[in-house]
């Protein structure tokens, strides 16, 4: 049985628009916490704990009840202002190139990275964990569109992503794509 290659991996437009909604809906996923971290829109990250108010969105995860776990003391040991950096331009760049279909094999990693991380950070596997399923959880799930939109190079459909793969440097660097 032969692989499909790039070009024939989603041979209808249904199929293309589909995973363009699911590209665009996860890219949404990861800018929206973006955003409320940043600045305490009162869904998840009440205003006060804004982050241009000088809250903290990773060491106040990383600090908190939710962390459980054989690694409870690793994660909180990362607690740093650097975290809240890092993790807040993860969000930002994931959010931003996978909305708008370029650079998807690195947003793929990236962003499946820190899923898992926060996964193992919440530690599913206890009985009293908040999780209500201790292998598939949303973490997961996210981390699995984000692989499967980069495999299929969904930001052609609805994105810039074949304007992107034609530049030279994306072009020579094929990691880019």
């Amino acid at each position: 049985m032969a692989l499909a290659t790039e070009k024939s991996i989603v041979t209808t437009a249904t199929g293309r628009r589909s995973l363009a909604v699911l590209r665009l809906a996860t890219g949404f996923i990861f800018l929206w916490a973006f955003l409320d971290k940043t600045f305490g829109l009162g869904f998840s990250t009440p205003v006060e704990r804004a982050w241009v108010n000088g809250g903290a969105p990773a060491q106040g995860f990383l600090m908190s009840e939710g962390v459980v776990g054989p690694f409870k003391d690793v994660f909180a040991s990362l607690a740093t202002p650097l975290t809240d950096w890092l993790f807040m331009a993860g969000m930002l760049g994931i959010g931003v190139a996978v909305m708008a279909g370029i650079g998807l094999r690195v947003s793929a990693v990236v962003g499946s990275l820190i899923m898992v991380l926060m996964y193992v950070a919440e530690w599913p596997f206890m009985a009293n964990a908040a999780s209500t399923n201790p292998l598939v959880d949303y973490h997961i799930i996210y981390a699995l569109a984000l692989i499967v939109i980069a495999a299929v190079s969904a930001g052609d459909t609805w994105g810039i992503g074949a304007w992107w793969k034609s530049l030279p440097l994306v072009r020579a660097q094929r990691w880019l794509v």
